[in-house]
């Protein structure tokens, strides 16, 4: 992994990553499983991670989950908080449940998350539902059972990175058969390099990111890109926008992501030395972003 010199911000310093207190864990150990998923260069490919993840959190149709809650966010929204990600995103806000998937959690079958998600929604007059907290992507089968056991008047919003969308065609066909269903694509950072400096990973898996969205479209799956962009200069982002108008017009206005700083964000960042531009307290996200 490499992240700015605090000197330089121009120069890439290289990040090691050992068995425990590495600066992007905050000091929590980190799974075996998944650290052999790591090159000796600390980068990783996030289709093998993903694989080595499902091994811990999918057990045939039943996932882990470490929370079920009503949230602000799209106006309010029953969520169901999964375990499990393909990804190492350093402003990422339940990293404790990213590195550590068989400690964390608890397994759920898809007629149990649907029924809690639906419950939520219908105490809390809710008209949206959505699995957070981690990569939802990650068990197909179980993924499709929920989305098939909830009801068609209801919203989902599937929160993902996009690499096993972008992967495999398949998984978009899949998603096409659920006509309640809108994917919100977070793409990490604006660029090849910038997603590899902020989430560890090769800097191909943007690709797949952008792969996810050209998958999705011509399958008539609604759709649409966020971005972090605090970490992003202005002419990254116009490149970004251009990338995304040629897969379609409508993409370029993509919805921006800022980073929050929730105590555990803010010490991480601060031991990697990343500059930022725009950041956030918990308490002072902006409306637009909620």
């Amino acid at each position: 992994m490499y992240a700015r010199s605090d000197a330089d911000p121009t120069c890439l310093i290289r990040l090691s990553f050992p068995e425990t207190d590495s600066p992007r864990s905050g000091g929590n150990p980190i799974s075996p499983c998944i650290r052999r998923r790591y090159s000796e260069d600390g980068m990783y490919d996030p289709i093998e991670m993903a694989k080595a993840t499902k091994e811990v959190v999918c057990r045939g149709d039943r996932r882990k989950y470490y929370r079920f809650r009503p949230a602000r966010f799209y106006g309010g929204i029953a969520t169901a908080d999964c375990v499990g990600c393909c990804l190492r995103c350093v402003y990422c806000w339940s990293w404790r449940e990213v590195e550590n998937p068989e400690r964390i959690g608890e397994w759920r079958s898809p007629e149990q998350v649907a029924s809690t998600l639906v419950g939520i929604a219908e105490r809390k007059r809710y008209r949206r539902l959505r699995i957070s907290g981690n990569e939802p992507t990650i068990g197909r089968e179980h993924l499709t059972q929920v989305l098939s056991r909830t009801p068609k008047d209801l919203l989902f919003i599937l929160e993902t990175n996009g690499i096993l969308l972008g992967a495999d065609p398949e998984y978009a066909e899949d998603l096409s058969r659920f006509p309640n269903l809108h994917v919100r694509v977070s793409l990490k950072g604006t660029c090849e390099e910038e997603f590899s400096r902020l989430t560890g990973a090769v800097p191909e898996g943007f690709q797949l990111q952008l792969k996810a969205l050209e998958n999705l479209l011509p399958r008539n799956v609604r759709a649409h890109p966020a971005c972090m962009t605090s970490f992003s200069p202005p002419e990254k982002i116009a490149a970004l926008k251009k990338r995304l108008r040629s897969i379609h017009p409508s993409f370029a206005d993509f919805e921006v992501e800022e980073l929050i700083l929730y105590p555990a964000v803010a010490e991480r960042i601060r031991k990697l030395g990343l500059p930022y531009h725009a950041a956030h307290r918990p308490d002072r996200i902006p409306p637009e972003q909620v």
